[in-house]
């Protein structure tokens, strides 16, 4: 019988301090997890999961696009680029009454964040004057708050703390080597800056990467490298699966392997034993199947709802439907 390949076990109490540079993840050591018989990767990212979460609860969240189109940068994947001919049309922000209306909605599918993003490159201070107004409305709502609203300068994040803001998404999007190839504008660097400054104003950090722009499983492995030795992790971090957008550079990558996938979620879920793993884009192109082995690898969070931002989701009664099967209710 071949030997499984071992990675040094991470005892739980440590996720949730300060991690100390002898206990960090090396990418060899999440190669090895990657490599490991599909059956035994499963088994031991459920043990971690049933360690730290009910595994039969899912948190749910409803992601709207507050200001759309029109970003100057060059994400090779968005369909929101100015620079790219896409069917995306550029958008004046919604007024504040329809993103409460929004927020009720999600609330009342079951919903427990609300989730808010515009295509900037990084806000306007009068931008966040908006913004901090919908944020406060949204919490006075009974709902947690998250925004993604690209990089941040010296203040925002404060202002966006004292506005009642739970989470801050940025995702890193894919590992530091293979960034220059997805994206040009900003740098790898700039994301971990931004974070950086999240983290200082005292939110919580939405921090994920998108799987299948071409990347390697080194790659892919070193993405989930970075975010486990965030310090700490991501309290959320959403895992997407490429949705290929007409017009963009991405729109003719090979979809990635399902079991490739999941891999990627098994992986996220052991190395980040404490976070919310959430399945994220790419989820209405799945099987009811494929998303069950995303669940059974430790994701425990989707979006809910049935656009996230330009792309499409599963529809709220399929949602229900596949839980029904699957015994999982919400958090």
């Amino acid at each position: 019988m071949n030997a499984i390949p071992q990675v040094a076990a991470r005892p739980r109490e440590e996720a949730a301090a300060t991690v100390s540079p002898a206990a960090r993840w090396t990418v060899a050591e999440v190669e090895a997890l990657y490599q490991l018989p599909f059956m035994d990767l499963i088994h031991r990212a459920q043990q971690v999961h049933r360690e730290n979460f009910d595994a039969n609860e899912i948190q749910r969240s409803t992601l709207l696009s507050v200001k759309t189109g029109g970003c100057s940068e060059d994400c090779g994947y968005c369909s929101q680029a100015a620079r790219y001919n896409t069917d995306t049309e550029r958008e004046a922000m919604l007024p504040l009454d329809e993103v409460i209306a929004a927020a009720q909605a999600a609330k009342d599918k079951g919903a427990s964040r609300f989730c808010m993003g515009a295509a900037w490159r990084g806000p306007k201070d009068k931008d966040l004057a908006k913004v901090s107004e919908m944020i406060r409305a949204v919490k006075g709502l009974g709902l947690q708050t998250c925004v993604t609203l690209g990089m941040l300068k010296d203040g925002q994040a404060d202002e966006l703390k004292e506005a009642g803001l739970d989470y801050y998404n940025h995702n890193l999007d894919t590992d530091a080597s293979f960034y220059g190839q997805v994206i040009t504008t900003h740098k790898h660097a700039d994301r971990i800056d931004t974070l950086g400054q999240v983290r200082e104003a005292g939110i919580k950090v939405c921090s994920g990467g998108i799987i299948g722009m071409g990347e390697s499983r080194r790659n892919r492995a070193a993405l989930i490298v970075q975010l486990a030795n965030l310090d700490p992790p991501p309290e959320s971090v959403p895992i997407n699966n490429l949705v290929p957008i007409p017009g963009t550079p991405l729109a003719n990558v090979a979809p990635i392997d399902g079991f490739e996938f999941v891999r990627t979620i098994a992986a996220a879920r052991i190395t980040m034993p404490n976070s919310f793993v959430r399945l994220s884009a790419g989820r209405q192109e799945m099987s009811d199947e494929l998303q069950a082995l995303c669940f059974l690898a430790g994701a425990n969070s989707i979006f809910y709802g049935d656009k996230l931002l330009t792309t499409g989701n599963p529809e709220a009664d399929r949602d229900e439907a596949l839980f029904d099967k699957l015994g999982l209710r919400p958090i």
